[in-house]
């Protein structure tokens, strides 16, 4: 009798759970940079999904990321370390085209997906690794 009762039990956490776990997942086309939050849009510290990232409120909307890295190592997976034309270096996410970019943002804050930028691993050839460059906000 005990296995009975045990069996209704696991069905009934089964039923519960399997319509939350594609909402935990994500989608299999997002990037781990996209699962950890690198450029979602923000207004603060706390709307990013991981302690060690900051709402860089330097660029419109916000932009969920690290500050200050100096290599592609100090980056999530997927993103990486660039030099931005403000002279700062940030982790920024990887894309071939533009929709990737634009997960977690509002499309009046949309980033764009750009050869165009300097990346800090000279690795990378130029031009051929893009990443999501989000607008400046001033």
């Amino acid at each position: 009798m005990p296995i009975h009762l045990a069996r209704p039990a696991i069905s009934l956490v089964t039923l519960l759970l399997v319509p939350w776990v594609p909402a935990c997942g994500g989608g299999d086309d997002e990037s781990p940079a996209d699962r950890v939050g690198i450029g979602a849009q923000c207004m603060r510290d706390d709307d990013c999904m991981q302690s060690d990232q900051r709402c860089l409120t330097n660029f419109r909307g916000g932009y969920c990321g690290k500050r200050d890295c100096t290599a592609d190592a100090d980056c999530p997976s997927g993103s990486a370390c660039v030099r931005h034309d403000d002279g700062v270096q940030y982790c920024f996410r990887l894309c071939t085209d533009k929709p990737e970019c634009n997960r977690h943002r509002d499309p009046e804050n949309e980033a764009n997906c750009v050869s165009s930028i300097t990346f800090v691993d000279p690795a990378r050839e130029a031009g051929s690794t893009k990443a999501c460059v989000p607008p400046s906000s001033g």
